[in-house]
């Protein structure tokens, strides 16, 4: 996807059953009934039995994981919280909580990108917590060169994180109701009403 500018608009078969001992092809002695079944390869029992290892760890190292979506989620968190410099750090504390469960996540993504959208929903509340203590003047937000990320900061948290995964993420619905934890139809209710607040705050 390209910027969020455009959210507005838009063995071999003679050895078997011979006994112990007995020549390759040589008759058996014994006059009990053969058995016809299907003969079963020795050496591929212990694949049948093997664990099979979580779905996180199969076919990359954590240390594969983090470098490899480390600066995705940070782009993601700097859109969701609107701070490039707190976004790092949210983005850290996710992989260090991600990193304690490693061996048990079967789905490392969407579980770090559920984790990194908290965060960030956190983190807006303790900023609003800080913005109701008393100050000694009030700063009027005024939008600026990148008036998007301006806007998408007046949102709600469920909506900005709803529009952020579909267009900058480019997530369909089931990924972001899984993201948000709520269904496809909440998802698209969401980001009917974002658009609506953004066009509101972008054309007055």
């Amino acid at each position: 996807m390209g910027t969020l500018g455009g959210i507005v608009d838009a063995g071999s078969p003679e050895g078997r059953g011979a006994a112990p001992g007995d020549a390759v092809g040589a008759p058996r002695a014994s006059a009990e009934p053969v058995d016809t079944a299907e003969p079963v390869d020795i050496d591929a029992r212990p694949a049948l039995v093997t664990p099979m290892a979580p779905a996180g760890t199969e076919t990359e190292t954590f240390g594969e994981f983090y470098a490899g979506h480390f600066t995705e989620l940070v782009r993601l968190a700097a859109l969701l919280s609107g701070s490039a410099d707190t976004a790092p750090d949210l983005v850290q504390d996710c992989f260090v909580r991600l990193h304690g469960h490693w061996s048990s996540v079967r789905e490392p993504l969407p579980y770090v990108r559920r984790s990194v959208v908290h965060a960030c929903a956190s983190h807006h509340r303790r900023v609003a917590r800080a913005r109701r203590q008393p100050a000694p003047e009030v700063q009027v937000s005024v939008l600026g060169a990148d008036e998007m990320e301006d806007a998408l900061a007046t949102l709600p948290a469920r909506q900005r994180a709803a529009v952020v995964l579909r267009y900058y993420g480019d997530l369909p619905d089931a990924d972001i109701a899984t993201t948000l934890r709520c269904r496809p139809g909440t998802v698209r209710s969401l980001i009917h009403r974002a658009l609506a607040d953004l066009r509101r705050t972008i054309e007055p």
